[in-house]
């Protein structure tokens, strides 16, 4: 009798998942693509730790999504649903955090808020732009460099001009204009998965046959020009799905030594009398595991990483993502910067004069333990007199909000922010109340990418019970 490879089984089990009875589906479903023995190869880290889950032990997998409006259509969300329906025991932190409107030129900026600091297992990217400038390589670079991220890419759908009929000429200019752009895009998209060892979905490729065998056109599939409707929503989620395969077949060499764990009980941990513990690593990010206890009071510890606490390494805080323009979802600043080491604290910037039309706007800014730290123009690049603060020209969103919107600026506006910490210098344990899921706690992230040392030395006034210590080691230097 012939029977399915496991593997395969699972990815159709999967699919099921997606897709529930043909009777209650609105549209009909795309069948497997062909390939779909390959897919999956280069997030099975990702993977692995969704499949291994048990009730007993949840392992924590942290997805992204990252792009524009179209990766914050209900297509997304429904891939999430779908991998937590398939997937119960894993425990599963999914962000959305795609900035509808901003290119791969713009996202390069927001990055550095967004994408980074959260340090994704998986990041699933699609963005326009960027494709002859190199914006979007440079992000797929920096994230290999910067995180263990594996990262999904997908080849884009088809977009259509809104003032075409559905059936129109294929050849009309504008609609030429969007297929050789999306054409052009998805080449670099192939090219750049080989490149860095990304997983890719070949979206636009089965979008095209499931068009042709139901008489249908890319039109069909949009509620605009670029954005998918709900057969547009509903195809993406059902051709994203089967690349999310577990095959523990496929190597290993790939991603095993992207994230280790090494036990307290392991040779390499250097374990003193007074319950210290030491290791030295190589990578950018290490992670404390608590074990889990019943102990009511538990001490605290102090945290070295080379001899220096944490607070010393100024790669170890970062400007977080400041509050939105008026009347926009946009961030009122794309980018900041900085030229001396910063301090956790919150900053505010008041502006002074603005007159969108003009494309002026005048500003001060002030940090709540730095204060008053000077004013700048968005014309010219702004260093505060503490060089805290750094905004280059084009970085500012609200003579362009206000310009998009038509509207003034709302009286008294006030752009705020936090410096935020990638470090504990006290490593606290936390209540394990759940023994089945894992209490990680970041003790440093965002060192150079090199060898390190990592101490924990206990206070005294408390058992710190730990299980283990995780080491993220970037692919790329």
């Amino acid at each position: 009798m012939n029977t399915v490879p496991a593997p395969t089984a699972l990815i159709l089990a999967l699919l099921l998942v997606a897709a529930p009875l043909l009777a209650e589906e609105e549209f009909k479903l795309p069948p497997p693509p062909d390939n779909l023995e390959q897919l999956g190869a280069n997030i099975q880290r990702t993977m692995t730790l969704l499949a291994t889950s048990t009730p007993e032990k949840r392992n924590h997998v942290r997805i992204l999504f990252y792009g524009q409006s179209v990766t914050a259509n209900p297509w997304s969300k429904a891939v999430g649903d779908d991998l937590r329906k398939a997937y119960p025991n894993a425990d599963l932190e999914i962000e959305n955090r795609a900035i509808g409107g901003y290119e791969a030129p713009t996202l390069i900026n927001t990055a550095d808020y967004d994408l980074y600091p959260f340090y994704p297992d998986l990041m699933i990217f699609h963005v326009y732009g960027g494709v002859e400038t190199g914006e979007q390589e440079e992000i797929l670079k920096r994230t290999r460099q910067r995180t263990t991220a594996e990262i999904l890419l997908w080849t884009s759908h088809f977009r259509w001009p809104g003032n075409l009929a559905r059936d129109g000429d294929p050849n009309d200019p504008a609609a030429q204009n969007l297929y050789q752009a999306d054409e052009k895009r998805v080449q670099m998209i192939r090219g750049l998965a080989q490149k860095y060892g990304c997983a890719l979905a070949e979206v636009r490729e089965q979008l095209s046959e499931y068009l042709k065998a139901n008489n249908l056109f890319p039109k069909d599939s949009l509620g605009d020009s670029v954005h998918p409707n709900k057969l547009g929503n509903f195809l993406l989620e059902k051709l994203m799905m089967p690349s999310f395969r577990y095959d523990p077949k496929f190597p290993q060499d790939p991603w095993k030594d992207l994230v280790r764990e090494v036990s307290v009980n392991d040779p390499s941990v250097k374990r003193g009398a007074d319950g210290s513990l030491e290791l030295t690593f190589e990578g950018n990010r290490v992670d404390l595991l608590a074990a889990h206890t019943k102990d009511a009071k538990l001490g605290t510890a102090k945290v070295l990483i080379d001899g220096k606490a944490p607070s010393q390494f100024p790669e170890l805080y970062y400007h977080a993502r400041p509050n939105a323009a008026p009347y926009v979802w946009w961030p009122a600043i794309n980018r900041i910067g900085w030229e001396k080491p910063l301090i956790v604290e919150k900053w505010t910037a008041k502006i002074l004069e603005c007159d969108a039309e003009k494309n002026v706007l005048k500003y001060e800014v002030s940090g709540s333990k730095t204060g008053p730290d000077g004013t700048g123009a968005q014309s010219a690049r702004f260093v505060s007199n503490s060089g805290r603060v750094a905004i280059d020209p084009g970085m500012w969103m609200l003579c362009h909000t206000l310009r998009y919107r038509q509207k003034p600026l709302p009286e008294d506006y006030e752009v705020t922010w936090e410096v935020k910490p990638l470090f504990v210098h006290m490593y606290q344990p936390p209540s394990t109340a759940d023994p089945a899921k894992e209490y990680a706690t970041t003790l440093a992230q965002g060192l150079t990418n090199a060898q390190h040392t990592v101490q924990l030395i206990p206070n005294g006034d408390g058992p710190v019970p730990v299980e283990a210590i995780r080491v993220y080691r970037p692919p790329l230097g």
